[in-house]
């Protein structure tokens, strides 16, 4: 079976949104907790590869899913491939040196998560990334591919959930205890109050908490991040999706309407079409047009965040449609 690469593109939704936020501060909380304490939470070499169960998966795999990458090694006793993709993926476990966790998993004595995943069949892996599962190929598949993958993996859980992975002494005793429980931040019960408001849907609420933040701290990634894609679901609430991207096509230099469709696009997941769209239009536009239309590539940015490689490139873009 030829493996099946990942994709790390997708929509922003709610549960990434809340997911993202409450990664990035359970990992810096952490952080900061073990510091306070003197210790750095490392683990050894030999912590970075661990044999995962049912009844474990939960604190394994998606507790720790909000601290560092968790690779999932699919495999069986009788699973030739699996005999050479396994002791790979261990190797580059410690070779990453704590940037992901290996958690292998044996589909004979653990059918339910083998079903709850939907292997089709074996060798295959998985990541999970703040609580959220990522396919990343199936079959087996050569070094190279795989390191390319773990990767990409990598790049976006740092990127996106601030998550930059284990601290790893090779002097520290196998089974050592975790980092802390993270500390209380001050800005917890807001973030919380925006997060159980997207929960329900009520963005106006969502909007309204992470500007609490921002009034106090103006810089607050969280905040800022978390106030840009709820602002751009409002927007987007209500819309008729047909009618937008009609008027959209009817009228290449309107640039509300354009606008509207980039918000549409980019909820949708498709991030290169929201900002190409925009780019065009500004060249295609001038005074306030133009102005709006650039204000609004800028607060896409915003939601996708300002180290995205598709955000390098679209303020390149941008600033080649400018001047």
């Amino acid at each position: 079976m030829q493996p099946r690469n990942m994709s790390m593109s997708g929509v922003v939704d709610l549960a990434a949104v809340k997911a993202a936020q409450e990664a990035k501060a359970k990992a810096e909380q952490a952080r900061a907790e073990a510091a306070r304490q003197g210790g750095t939470g490392a683990v050894s070499p030999a912590d970075l590869v661990i044999d995962v169960d049912e009844a474990g998966f939960e604190r394994d795999v998606l507790q720790r899913s909000a601290e560092v990458p968790v690779v999932i090694d699919f495999w069986a006793e009788w699973c030739q491939p699996c005999k050479q993709l396994s002791p790979v993926l261990e190797r580059l476990a410690v070779e990453y040196n704590g940037r992901f966790l290996l958690a292998k998993i044996d589909v004979d004595a653990n059918q339910m998560l083998m079903q709850q995943f939907g292997v089709q069949g074996i060798p295959a892996v998985f990541a999970v990334v703040a609580g959220q599962a990522l396919p990343l190929f199936q079959g087996a598949a050569g070094e190279q591919q795989i390191r390319q993958t773990l990767d990409q993996l990598v790049a976006v859980a740092e990127q996106r959930f601030g998550l930059t992975g284990l601290t790893v002494d090779p002097e520290a005793e196998p089974g050592g205890a975790p980092a802390a429980a993270p500390a209380e931040g001050p800005y917890d019960a807001a973030l919380n109050a925006a997060a159980q408001a997207l929960d329900a849907g009520d963005l106006d609420g969502a909007v309204r908490a992470y500007q609490n933040v921002l009034a106090d701290d103006p810089a607050h990634p969280e905040a800022k991040l978390g106030l840009a894609q709820a602002e751009l679901l409002r927007r987007v609430q209500g819309m008729d999706p047909q009618k937008v991207r009609q008027e959209a096509a009817e009228k290449p230099k309107d640039a509300e309407a354009q606008i509207a469709a980039a918000d549409l696009d980019l909820v949708g997941g498709h991030v290169e079409d929201a900002f190409g769209r925009l780019i065009d239009t500004v060249q295609r536009t001038a005074g306030d047009d133009r102005d709006a239309v650039r204000r609004r590539l800028l607060e896409l940015f915003e939601v996708v965040g300002p180290e995205d490689p598709r955000v390098v490139a679209a303020r390149r873009a941008l600033a080649r449609a400018l001047f």
